[in-house]
């Protein structure tokens, strides 16, 4: 204080005090100074620690949207799901539907076997009765025929008997023209028919031509002569006639 009334008296201006703000800036400043000096501390990089946060973050999300989707299926996948199901129902039931169908036709085709067998056991039955039948009939018809026959062999006999004790050729020949009658009586009897022929046109399925001859004031293709008669018997040719043909 001394000092500035001296300055003041010699006329210096007195050196002012420092101003408190002034001096309080100034500090930071040397502190900085002393800091920038110092070696500086490792320190992590903002930029590479923020990298790995975020890193980790998205890997946990994933992990948890991938158990979220395993918890809950999509419903694309669940679609499909019940669409296979319903496949498989569907499968199956046509497989019941086939099973039932083919045990169903065994079961006719065993029904239409038996039918066949007893069918055709029936028929062998049908047939051998058929044949002891129609055997029985020939036989009968064959025993009525031979019935039938026996008077004109009795008649046969007794015209040979009697020729040969008054050899009378005129009671031979009626006694013989007798049998005849009564044989195609007989025959006739049983169906028997002679074929006309003589004066008839050739006919192939009545008649079989043995020779052709020539005839005055005959048409060719017509029946001039009867060789060998022929017969019919039921409206069937049993034989057919011999015959001559004009030419």
């Amino acid at each position: 204080m001394q000092n500035d009334t001296d300055k003041q008296a010699d006329g210096e201006e007195p050196t002012s005090a420092p101003e408190p703000d002034k001096l309080t800036t100034a500090q930071p400043a040397d502190e900085e100074e002393a800091a920038a000096t110092e070696e500086p501390e490792a320190t992590e990089e903002p930029g590479a620690g923020g990298d790995e946060a975020e890193a980790e973050t998205d890997a946990g999300d994933q992990v948890a949207t991938e158990r979220a989707d395993e918890a809950e299926p999509e419903p694309e996948a669940e679609t499909r799901t019940k669409a296979e199901a319903e496949a498989e129902a569907e499968t199956k039931a046509e497989e019941d539907a086939i099973a039932a169908d083919l045990a169903r036709a065994r079961a006719e085709a065993e029904s239409y076997l038996d039918d066949l067998r007893r069918l055709q056991a029936d028929f062998d039955n049908y047939r051998k009765r058929t044949l002891r039948e129609q055997t029985a009939r020939t036989a009968s018809a064959s025993q009525a025929l031979v019935a039938r026959l026996l008077p004109v062999l009795d008649n046969f006999e007794l015209a040979v008997s009697a020729a040969e004790q008054s050899r009378d050729f005129d009671r031979m020949l009626k006694g013989v023209e007798m049998v005849l009658g009564a044989l195609r009586e007989v025959l006739e009897g049983e169906g028997l028919v002679k074929i006309e022929a003589e004066g008839k046109p050739f006919d192939p399925e009545r008649h079989e031509a043995v020779i052709a001859v020539e005839q005055e004031g005959g048409e060719p293709g017509m029946v001039v002569d009867i060789v060998r008669a022929g017969y019919e018997l039921g409206g069937k040719v049993l034989r057919p006639a011999m015959v001559k043909v004009a030419k």
